[in-house]
């Protein structure tokens, strides 16, 4: 009785839900690192310049979108494995997989991009940590470094061992300009995940013509 009830191979339907959980899970994964990643940024630069926390948002909201891309390719397959209406193959479960797999690890892709670049354009941090230099010329528009330098080596060179430790500064607020640029920086790496959407969609429309029922 349950085989007659089950058209099609019964490992299929495996890689069919594995490919949507893959979708929605990967989408969200990067959907919350970059809004993780980014809010970190808006917070800290809000406690300076409370007045660019609104405006410096953007890269928390299209970091949240990655999850509606995920849960989009999740719904279309999860909907389309029914073995008992329509044959289920190991082709319709690859071609799920695949879907999923797809704009899931895209999504993950742009949502780290995102957040980096949320972060660095809010809050562009410059991690010179344990950076050495032994032979540090400074003669081209360092005046601050210049006038130290002659002051205590008496030259226009500062040969020195120097350690950077952490040096943050906030892009945004100090270089309103810069948020044009950003915005197009996301834009660019939000559409990494419209690809995979995009890919993942056709995919899942393969699913159903390995064979003439």
């Amino acid at each position: 009785m349950s085989s007659t009830a089950f058209s099609g191979d019964e490992t299929a339907p495996f890689f069919g839900f594995l490919g949507a959980a893959a979708a929605l899970v990967f989408s969200c994964m990067g959907a919350a690192y970059g809004t993780a990643k980014s809010g970190v940024g808006v917070a800290s630069m809000g406690v300076m310049r409370p007045e660019l926390v609104m405006k410096s948002i953007v890269p928390v909201v299209m970091a949240g979108v990655l999850g509606i891309y995920g849960l989009i390719i999740a719904v279309i397959i999860s909907t389309g494995i029914n073995p008992k209406a329509k044959s289920y193959y190991l082709f319709d479960g690859y071609a799920h997989l695949s879907s999923g797999l797809s704009c899931g690890l895209a999504g993950l892709s742009a949502g780290m991009a995102i957040g980096i670049v949320g972060d660095a354009g809010v809050r562009m941090r410059m991690y010179l940590n344990h950076f050495y230099s032994q032979a540090l010329d400074i003669d081209e528009g360092k005046a601050s470094f210049q006038s130290f330098s002659n002051v205590i080596m008496g030259s226009d060179k500062f040969n020195a061992v120097i350690g950077f430790t952490s040096v943050g500064h906030r892009a945004n607020a100090q270089q309103p300009k810069l948020f044009v640029g950003m915005i197009l920086i996301l834009i660019f790496a939000e559409a990494l995940a419209l690809y995979g959407l995009i890919v993942g969609i056709i995919l899942s429309s393969r699913a159903g013509q390995s064979r003439a029922d």
